[in-house]
């Protein structure tokens, strides 16, 4: 038989042969090396590399990344309770100062509170009863006849009313400057004019004795207290200067039963 020539065309369950390059060309014209790495190799590299990349990602992410899923806190700050706390007491001693910077404020300039140690204006006010002064009342208007003022005690009552000596008096203003006081029959006259008192109930200790006539000066008020029969005022210190007024008595707060404005 002749002898028939090499088939080129390979048995089957021979070994294949070069695959295509990842460009498509063929792999005869490969690289001096040898053969280029098969496209699967390929992908498994670039899908290696690109996990390598992913894990070093989670990995800055996570521990110097702003530390998600830990509690994390910057270097050389303070914990944010400890800020807190700092901040809350900052805050209420701020707020107590303001509160007491208008206390005094108030206290001050506006109103005042004063407690009545004696009888020598009983009906109307009662020992023990305490009362709002207004400190406000001569700045924005004027000095009227039956006015319940608070004011210092004038230096020529000293000695002369007995009892321990108290820096405020409480009395009612009877007499207006330049005017002429006195009182006859238990009526008091203004300047020879019978004075109506409709704040004075007629009882036993509001019965007015005889005094005067008593000059009052300019700037000067004539005080007397509702209790005649028990009362030191001006029938025996005489009037007092208008500059001595603390304010006027605007309402009794204490005890709740004798709340009353007047």
């Amino acid at each position: 038989m002749t002898e028939q020539p090499p088939d080129d065309s390979r048995a089957p369950g021979a070994p294949p042969g070069p695959a295509a390059s990842a460009d498509g060309g063929s792999s005869g014209g490969g690289s001096p090396g040898g053969a280029e790495p098969a496209a699967g190799s390929v992908a498994t590299e670039r899908r290696s590399g690109r996990g390598e990349h992913a894990r070093k990602a989670a990995t800055a992410d996570g521990n110097g990344g702003g530390g998600r899923g830990r509690h994390a806190r910057p270097e050389g700050g303070e914990p944010r309770r400890g800020r807190s706390a700092r901040r809350w007491a900052v805050e209420w001693v701020v707020i107590i100062l303001i509160a007491l910077a208008v206390a005094f404020g108030v206290r001050t300039f506006v109103a005042q509170t004063f407690y009545v140690p004696s009888t020598s204006m009983y009906p109307t006010l009662k020992a023990g009863d305490r009362i709002v002064v207004n400190k406000l009342a001569f700045h924005l208007g004027s000095v009227q006849r039956g006015d319940i003022v608070v004011f210092k005690t004038p230096a020529a009552e000293r000695g002369r009313c007995g009892g321990a000596p108290v820096p405020d008096l409480v009395k009612r203003v009877i007499g207006l400057p330049n005017e002429t006081i006195s009182a006859n029959g238990g009526t008091v006259y203004v300047t020879g004019k019978a004075l109506a008192e409709p704040w004075l109930p007629k009882t036993k200790s509001t019965y007015t004795a005889n005094f005067g006539p008593v000059h009052v000066p300019k700037g000067d008020y004539f005080m007397m207290g509702d209790n005649r029969v028990n009362s030191c005022d001006s029938r025996i210190w005489g009037p007092v200067s208008g500059s001595s007024f603390v304010g006027k008595v605007d309402l009794i707060i204490w005890p709740l039963s004798q709340f009353r404005f007047f």
